[in-house]
């Protein structure tokens, strides 16, 4: 057989093979054979996840149909929405609950006199400052002011913007003077959005149809740390957009700029980075991300949605920051909230562009409706002019000024704060805060414990995972006299005790949160997720409710 082409030796074996077969078989087999290599093909290289977890989720998909385990994850995930609902009862104690409308309208002081009893239902006093993150301030001449601007503009609606040309002059505003405080040039621009979530929304929809028309990329990719905010899965869901993880450096806790590069391939649409990130408030390196993205022609996206109204702030407030917005040549679009430390009230943010180009593929338009050219600038038609301008009015209210000394008082407190940690025996912190957030773990004792013992205390941390953390996001509120201290003093307090019985294993809801982290099946996580988001939504039924009859309270 030496000296026989290889393609010979495979054409008289095919032949071989076929030569008793009936016509009709042979176009058969070749058909099928076709379809099915065609099939495994798109199965193991066409598809957004990877072979490895596509053949995991089949695998426990499959483990299901086994009476035994179906059984005992059904009982689990039964007892598991059990008890949502009971917490959701329990917070929901002392309070009429109303599942019809009244038969007649209640007077203004009744409504006010619910609303306000239904806005203190809880067991945190967040006024205080006890809670990471969430309100961010607490200024009653502030809270007039805005709830003033959004009564004179409640009712207006920017998407009819020859009805109310004053809203969309605010919104205009808005976004250029957070172009100008994020060194935009004349061509910057963006628009407002109703919270961090839309923003990134935006942005990633807005880099998808760009690469797509100037590059035409049919099958996007976005390149992320891990740490970058779960806003980024849900656009990749709602946009079909292949997700691309990349690892964070295990001392930094900032993301593998090397590992950036290597992920990068045809089919990228952007780059990731944030300042600082959600879970350890550690700032990448947006600087080394650009020139990534210049060198590759990639769009890099900054997400500032947590601490943008600092980091743009902090060296006016005397603090030294490396580049991260338009000042660097590669950085193409940026979502910063409003609503967290530019202290505007919740439901407003801003997602901006280096260029107008990448703007419009933002938009939305239709041209043939019936009802005319309809274009909206973000996921939403009709929007609350009432946001926009208490936005507006909160940015004129603080003034430059206003949010220099701010800033200033928020990052003296989370320096003093970490500096103090730091000097505790038992815990670590994760890289090197940038901003406001303070993660803290700890390598001889489940950190777990100490948030369960601090939450005994009134305090309300932030729960990480992955590896298991904690975190602190140090907000207006927490910059009080006494406040840093009292919190410290009682990590000091249950530190102590934790670390006599340092082996103890974590109890209570915190337990189920730590063993989740050890369940393969990623899907039995999300379904008792979702009983969670169920529980949000619980009112008691017919039978148990009380005083479901439209009556208002006291009547």
């Amino acid at each position: 057989m030496t000296g026989f082409p290889p393609f010979e030796l495979f054409r008289d074996l095919l032949n071989s093979s076929f030569k008793d077969k009936e016509p009709w078989q042979i176009v058969t087999i070749t058909t099928t054979t076709v379809l099915a290599a065609v099939w495994l093909w798109e199965y193991c290289f066409d598809d957004d996840e990877s072979l490895y977890d596509r053949g995991k989720k089949k695998f426990f998909k499959l483990a299901r149909y086994v009476p035994s385990i179906r059984d005992k994850i059904d009982t689990e995930l039964a007892a598991i929405n059990s008890n949502f609902e009971k917490d959701a009862a329990h917070r929901l104690t002392g309070v009429q609950c109303f599942t019809k409308l009244p038969e007649k309208g209640w007077r203004q002081e009744e409504v006010l006199a619910m609303v306000n009893k239904c806005v203190n239902l809880g067991n945190y006093d967040w006024k205080s400052g006890k809670v990471s993150g969430t309100v961010y301030r607490n200024d009653e001449e502030l809270i007039d002011l805005v709830t003033s601007v959004y009564g004179v503009a409640s009712y207006t609606n920017p998407l009819h913007a020859d009805v109310f040309p004053g809203i969309c002059k605010m919104e205009a505003e808005v976004v250029k003077a957070a172009c100008n405080l994020f060194h935009g040039g004349s061509e910057s621009c963006g628009t407002m959005t109703t919270g961090g979530t839309e923003s990134i929304l935006m942005a990633c929809k807005a880099l998808r149809d760009y690469a797509k028309d100037v590059k035409g990329i049919n099958k996007p990719e976005m390149v992320v740390p891990t740490t970058a905010h779960s806003a980024f899965d849900k656009a990749a869901q709602y946009l079909k957009i292949k997700t691309i993880t990349v690892p964070v450096n295990p001392n930094s806790f900032t993301v593998s700029i090397e590992s950036m590069r290597k992920a990068i391939t045809k089919n990228t649409i952007m780059l990731v980075g944030s300042a600082p990130n959600f879970p350890y408030g550690t700032m990448d390196n947006i600087e080394a991300i650009s020139k990534l993205g210049v060198a590759y022609n990639i769009p890099v996206h900054v997400d500032a949605c947590l601490g943008g109204f600092l980091i743009c702030f902090m060296e006016a407030a005397g603090f030294s920051m490396p580049p991260f917005d338009f000042a660097l040549p590669g950085v193409v679009s940026i979502s910063a909230d409003t609503h967290k430390y530019g202290y505007a009230p919740k439901g407003s943010s801003i997602v901006l562009y280096r260029e107008k180009k990448y703007r419009h593929y933002q938009y939305t338009v239709t041209t043939d409706w019936p009802g005319g050219i309809y274009g909206s600038p973000t996921v939403n038609g009709s929007r609350a002019g009432g946001i926009i301008a208490a936005c507006w009015a909160t940015m004129m209210y603080f003034g430059m000024d206003g949010y220099v000394k701010s800033t200033k008082k928020v990052i003296e407190t989370t320096k003093y704060i970490e500096q103090e940690l730091r000097k505790m025996d038992g815990i670590f912190i994760f890289g090197l805060p940038a901003t406001s957030v303070i993660a803290i773990g700890s390598k001889q004792f489940h950190i777990y414990r100490l948030s369960d013992a601090l939450g005994a205390k009134g305090w309300n941390l932030n729960p990480l995972q992955f590896p298991s953390g904690i975190h602190i996001c140090v907000t207006h509120l927490h910059t009080e006299p006494g406040f840093a201290d009292k919190f410290l003093e009682d990590v000091r307090t249950e530190l102590a005790v934790i670390m006599q019985t340092p082996e103890a294993p974590v109890e209570g809801k915190l337990a189920m949160y730590g063993m989740s982290q050890s369940i393969p099946d990623r899907s039995v996580i999300g379904e008792f997720t979702r009983f969670f988001l169920d529980s949000m939504y619980y009112i008691p039924s017919d039978e148990v409710e009380i005083k479901a009859n439209g009556k208002p309270p006291g009547s």
